[in-house]
């Protein structure tokens, strides 16, 4: 009788689930005119960080709209912050798995998030064909949190970049840096815009839009106009260089994917040359120097740069880095894109003379100090390679390069760069293993074999307990902080200081900030819980913050 009894009601209870879920399923529209509109709303504010049957930023979707309530994901969507403070339970424990506050999109209609339910409700979760990984996991890679430096970094509000929106994110400023050996900077909007600053002041120099009708910013924070680079003697040649993204379309790629990963971004690196150097608006003409197939929007193009403040006889002079990241191509299951040895473009970084004409495609060439420049069964672009989302390049007094590496879920790094060194991923993030094949979250000890594979490894490292993604930095010329790396958090907005002369275990402090002397912080500047961080460094070695959440621009006082 008891049998019957318990059987009876665990029918009952699963009959009561199916008709929940049933009952959610039918709230949720399937007209494909709100499924339409769905996507592109999906694709323009949320697929930097989600995906359907992978973890990015924040966790998968297949499957949420069968586990939670539609009103809980619209209420979600519109405020998570309020609802991790109001102790929502789900929300709370997103957080604490993710360490990141996901934006608001409080502007969105009714309607509008609707549309987003109806369609995330055609993703079904996917059951895992991968291989399970094994008990050696490590559960906290670094289980000491950072602490603060005894100084602190005072800072001066400059100026603000025009709104290139009037939704969320104001402007996204991404790069600023001199005019070669002048004291002009730029700064750039990846909705396409190159701005000059002066004083307090900005200027447009140059819209992209204007130039290329593929071009594609959206759906944003790492797509758009990502970098630029100004040649150290623009003031004499006039030459710069931008890189951005388009959609695929039937432009053949310099490199392309392979015939079975199917294309989704393109990314280009263009020459431009103004005619009058000193005009504060371009007029010239430009060209195509290389473009690149990517799997994803996520991690193209990251960085351009030269090396600033080098003459002629300097063995870098007139040579363009350019940082390639994987392209999302091992969260998309493609990980051969990034296991080549140095054998393809993805997950590198480059060294290429613009001037040059001796590369595949004869518009750029190809150093002979490259150290695969001879080596036929390696690619002749590379000068160093291994890297997820290399954003960042950065040189000190004496030419040594500096890399930061975004990491997926186990560490934010720094590396210092030597030719021709392989730097870990996807098999590594900063000193942890990970199984590429598998669960790319879950950190692992380093195999006993560790020394005969030759990996480099980061000399500043955080894990997530401290930040969520790198924002690369500089070595500071200061009075203070002189001779010592700083840094932040990209989403958190924190400072960070590392040492590299510090003898304890840990190299890296969290550098308190102030303005007017008074204790403050990007996070409460930007009045946002996604500060969305940037870094940048003038000709003097000044440092300069500024943040895509609002689009303003700070100054560093030392």
């Amino acid at each position: 009788m008891k049998r019957i009894l318990l059987s009876l009601l665990l029918f009952g209870l699963v009959e009561s689930c199916q008709q929940q879920q049933g009952q959610r399923e039918r709230s949720i529209s399937d007209d494909p005119k709100f499924i339409q509109t769905g996507m592109q709303l999906f694709e323009e504010k949320c697929s930097t960080c989600h995906g359907f049957d992978t973890e990015g930023i924040g966790p998968e979707l297949g499957g949420v709209t069968r586990e939670a309530e539609p009103e809980w994901i619209k209420k979600f969507i519109k405020s998570p912050t309020d609802m991790v403070k109001g102790k929502d339970p789900r929300a709370m424990a997103l957080h604490q798995q993710y360490k990141v506050y996901m934006p608001g999109f409080v502007t969105l209609s009714e309607h509008e998030l609707n549309c987003l339910l109806s369609y995330m409700h055609q993703f079904k979760k996917k059951r895992s064909s991968k291989v399970q990984d094994s008990a050696e996991m490590i559960a906290n890679p670094i289980e000491d949190s950072l602490g603060y430096a005894d100084s602190s970094l005072e800072i001066e509000y400059l100026t603000q970049i025009p709104a290139s929106t009037e939704k969320f994110r104001l402007a996204l400023i991404n790069k600023l840096a001199n005019a070669g050996k002048t004291e002009r900077l730029f700064i750039n909007d990846q909705r396409g815009v190159l701005y000059e600053l002066r004083s307090d002041e900005t200027e447009k120099y140059l819209d992209m839009r204007d130039y290329f009708p593929n071009f594609k910013d959206k759906p944003g924070l790492g797509s758009g106009f990502g970098s630029f680079a100004v040649h150290s003697d623009f003031s004499e040649n006039g030459l710069f260089y931008t890189s951005h993204s388009e959609n695929k379309n039937k432009i053949p790629a310099d490199f392309p994917l392979p015939d079975s990963i199917p294309v989704e971004f393109q990314w280009v690196v263009n020459e431009w040359k103004a005619e009058s150097p000193g005009q504060r608006s371009f007029n010239g003409k430009y060209r195509e120097i290389l473009r690149i197939d990517f799997p994803s929007h996520l991690h193209g193009i990251q960085e351009i740069a030269f090396k600033p403040s080098i003459s002629k006889s300097d063995n870098d002079y007139g040579l363009l880095y350019v940082t390639v990241g994987d392209g999302g191509a091992v969260i998309k299951g493609y990980q051969q894109v990034v296991m080549h040895e140095g054998t393809k473009i993805w997950g590198t970084i480059l060294r290429i003379d613009p001037l040059g004409k001796n590369s595949d495609n004869g518009r750029y060439g190809i150093p002979p100090s490259n150290p695969y420049a001879n080596n036929p069964k390696q690619l002749r672009e590379i000068w160093a390679y291994g890297f997820r989302n290399p954003n960042r390049i950065s040189w000190d007094s004496s030419g040594q390069m500096y890399a930061s590496d975004i990491g997926h879920k186990i560490v934010e790094e720094v590396n210092r760069i030597s030719p021709g060194k392989f730097y870990g991923w996807p098999i590594r993030e900063g000193t942890f293993s990970l199984n590429p094949f598998g669960n790319h979250s879950l950190a692992y000890p380093l195999p006993e074999n560790e020394n005969e594979l030759d990996i480099t490894y980061p000399i500043f490292q955080y894990d997530h307990d401290d930040g969520t993604a790198i924002s690369g930095g500089f070595v500071s010329q200061g009075n203070t902080l002189k001779g010592q790396y700083i840094f932040g958090d990209i989403t958190q907005g924190t400072v960070f200081v590392g040492d590299f002369n510090a003898t304890t275990k840990r190299n890296i402090q969290k550098l308190s900030i102030t303005m007017k002397k008074e204790p403050t912080s990007f996070s409460k500047l930007t009045q946002s819980s996604r500060v969305d961080l940037r870094l940048g460094q003038d000709r003097d070695g000044k440092l300069y913050f500024f943040t895509k959440a609002d689009g303003k621009i700070y100054r560093a006082v030392d």
